[in-house]
């Protein structure tokens, strides 16, 4: 390797050991790797923000020449431009709104002028609260009871299939035990509360399933950085 990959390499060790400090105790290493991290993230998530979404779709659409500042390839820019120039007058320089309510975003940042900023701002949650509810409509509610909506009994081409059964059967009534549970209209006693007991496994089943995912995906970057770890120390000795 040449000095620039040793200069990384070394770079990265002792970064992952300072963050790995943090296990004795907070400490001023751990602390300077967390403001590392957490400047250079943003730094460079602002340049790739800038030169892929504000430049080609702001000023790439309100002066299309621009495009050739951040296309190296001169027939894909020509292609671009030609494209942009295609647009409406109204949709090209209609870019300019949302311009405007960035700018007044910004207002934030001088108190006398930071009431104009919760206009975009309520703008922003709005737009984002209307798209998203549709999106999770469908995803989240509408895909959900789809998915439960399953023969009981199940025949396939080779005639009864035990193992799907019993699976759908596990799948319904869980889902319906899991609903009496948030169901406070009426009490849980007798039957309907067995129901509800039940629903609290199901619900205690389901977290833990995902909590064991999550810790099954934070073990594999562990594994991730141990393996970075044992390159830079065969590096060293």
């Amino acid at each position: 390797m040449n000095f620039s990959d040793y200069f990384v390499l070394w770079v990265g060790g002792l970064l992952t050991l300072m963050i790995f400090s943090f296990l004795y105790r907070d400490n001023p290493f751990y602390k300077f790797a967390e403001h590392l991290f957490v400047g250079v993230s943003a730094a460079y998530w602002m340049v790739v923000g800038f030169w892929t979404t504000f430049i080609p779709n702001l000023i790439g659409s309100i002066y299309p020449p621009s495009v050739s500042w951040f296309t190296a390839n001169p027939e894909e820019a020509r292609t671009v431009i030609a494209s942009l120039y295609d647009q409406m007058w109204y949709w090209r320089y209609g870019r300019i709104v949302p311009l405007i309510l960035g700018c007044m975003l910004l207002t934030r940042l001088a108190p006398k002028a930071s009431w104009m900023s919760r206009w975009p701002m309520a703008f922003i949650i709005g737009y984002a609260a209307g798209t998203n509810l549709t999106r999770y409509l469908q995803s989240d509610f509408v895909a959900q009871i789809k998915a439960t909506l399953v023969p009981l009994i199940v025949f396939n081409e080779a005639g009864f299939s035990l193992g799907e059964t019993i699976s759908n059967i596990v799948i319904v009534f869980g889902v319906l035990s899991a609903l009496v549970y948030f169901f406070f209209s009426k009490e849980h006693k007798g039957w309907f509360g067995g129901t509800a007991r039940v629903g609290i496994w199901v619900l205690m089943v389901a977290f833990g399933a995902a909590f064991g995912y999550t810790v099954m995906a934070r073990i594999s970057l562990l594994i991730g950085r141990m393996n970075f770890l044992g390159s830079w120390l065969g590096s060293v000795f």
